[in-house]
């Protein structure tokens, strides 16, 4: 299923996507689309059914906004350098271990929103990456196949990254992650069952038309099920976490001099395969 939230932000109501691209409405089914319902297997049941039943009303998705997939996060939790790639291009080793730091649930916002540029900022950066959406609680997994076992879902996530905040400034990379606006989500939560392969999905990102990002997750150093269950060594993860699982090559960082980092004006789209596409406008906080 393709799960997602539409309406204005803050007031989001529940929809799905059915198999025809037709958009309909499950306010009379679910309260949202949250850790509850994706830890609710009969309720899932329920939406499905009514799905394949033909039986949810359908919503004029003409100038609706589509908001975050997800609401009511835990938390989000990220995953640095995790790509053979993107380390190569950054000049450093793989890690032996997962690099984590966590992103603010309040940095989450739709996949067509703005995007502010941070006051003093002069290195934006882009990373498209796949978002993990948690669906059972996990806590010492033994497996990677346990890890995969806990996933609900799959979401598109652009981990909009101050490169200057985030390296040259001191502590930890939370100051490059946190500011306003720095993750959209969406536009649906793929249901995992739709997803044959987590380790075999493209992903791409345009910058003012001009693609920059063209990769795969195949590349990924720790793939989602053993990143699932690393995590749950260090602390618990809970139903409607995020897990955003690092990007490929092609950011402004890794490019030559004068490194081409995002300024007001840019315009950015990405996508993964079957799991839809972004597109925001950046404007100067």
């Amino acid at each position: 299923m393709k799960l997602l939230r539409v309406g204005t932000a803050g007031a989001e109501r529940p929809a799905l996507l059915d198999a025809d691209g037709t958009l309909r409405d499950l306010s009379g089914l679910v309260d949202d689309i949250d850790g509850a319902l994706l830890a609710d297997g009969a309720a899932l049941g329920r939406v499905r059914a009514a799905a394949e039943a033909g039986e949810l009303p359908v919503l004029d998705a003409a100038g609706l906004r589509v908001g975050p997939p997800l609401g009511r996060i835990g938390k989000v939790v990220c995953i640095g350098l995790n790509y053979h790639d993107h380390a190569r291009e950054t000049g450093v080793e793989p890690p032996t271990e997962p690099v984590v730091f966590l992103k603010a649930p309040d940095t989450v916002v739709g996949p067509h929103d703005t995007v502010l540029v941070p006051r003093g900022s002069v290195k934006t950066d882009w990373e498209v990456e796949l978002a993990v959406v948690i669906g059972r609680t996990a806590r010492y997994l033994e497996s990677a196949e346990e890890g995969l076992a806990h996933v609900a879902g799959y979401a598109v996530a652009h981990d909009v990254s101050e490169r200057e905040f985030q390296i040259e400034r001191g502590g930890t990379w939370d100051k490059g992650k946190n500011c306003e606006t720095f993750n959209p989500l969406g536009p649906w939560l793929v249901t995992a069952d739709e997803v044959a392969d987590p380790q075999a999905l493209a992903l791409r990102l345009w910058v003012n038309g001009e693609l920059k990002q063209d990769g795969t997750t195949a590349e990924q150093i720790f793939p989602v099920g053993e990143v699932v269950r690393y995590l749950s060594r260090f602390m618990t993860l809970h139903p409607g976490d995020v897990i955003n699982t690092g990007t490929p090559a092609g950011v402004a960082m890794g490019q030559p001099e004068p490194k081409p980092y995002l300024r007001a004006g840019d315009v950015v789209e990405l996508e993964i395969e079957g799991l839809g596409r972004q597109r925001q406008q950046l404007k100067d906080a």
